[in-house]
């Protein structure tokens, strides 16, 4: 099974957006079925099989998230990632002045699904698969 240090190492790898799909490959290689980012403090927990998870803990200071989503921003801010235009921290802060307050990857149907701070699905999206 994967370890942090495995998904750090993977993760190490990502300089931008446009880095995501190699990243994806690279968890999906280690085993990971799926993960959940909580924006307010960046911890995340990592799902495999057979129940296994493994969790890390807060990667920053805490973020305030909007109470109210706004899809224009969030979704401008989105796509500025994508491209490369923005690094992650810059992404988590987007995110939260946007009102996002988790994505949850899913990556055995490659989605990406993005919820406000009431638990509301405000965004999914299809993946890239990279080189699957």
């Amino acid at each position: 099974m994967f370890t942090l240090s495995d998904i750090n190492t993977a993760h190490g790898k990502v300089k931008t957006g446009a880095d995501f799909p190699q990243y994806v490959q690279d968890l999906i290689s280690l085993g990971v079925l799926s993960y959940e980012v909580f924006v307010a403090d960046g911890h995340t927990t990592y799902f495999g099989a057979k129940s296994y998870t493994v969790a890390d803990s807060a990667k920053h200071t805490a973020l305030t998230i909007a109470g109210r989503y706004a899809s224009d921003d969030f979704v401008t801010a989105l796509k500025a990632h994508q491209r490369g235009d923005t690094d992650y921290p810059r992404f988590l802060s987007d995110c939260a002045n946007s009102g996002v307050h988790k994505w949850v990857m899913d990556l055995q149907k490659l989605t990406c699904s993005y919820y406000d701070i009431g638990g509301n699905e405000v965004w999914t999206e299809r993946i890239a698969e990279g080189d699957r």
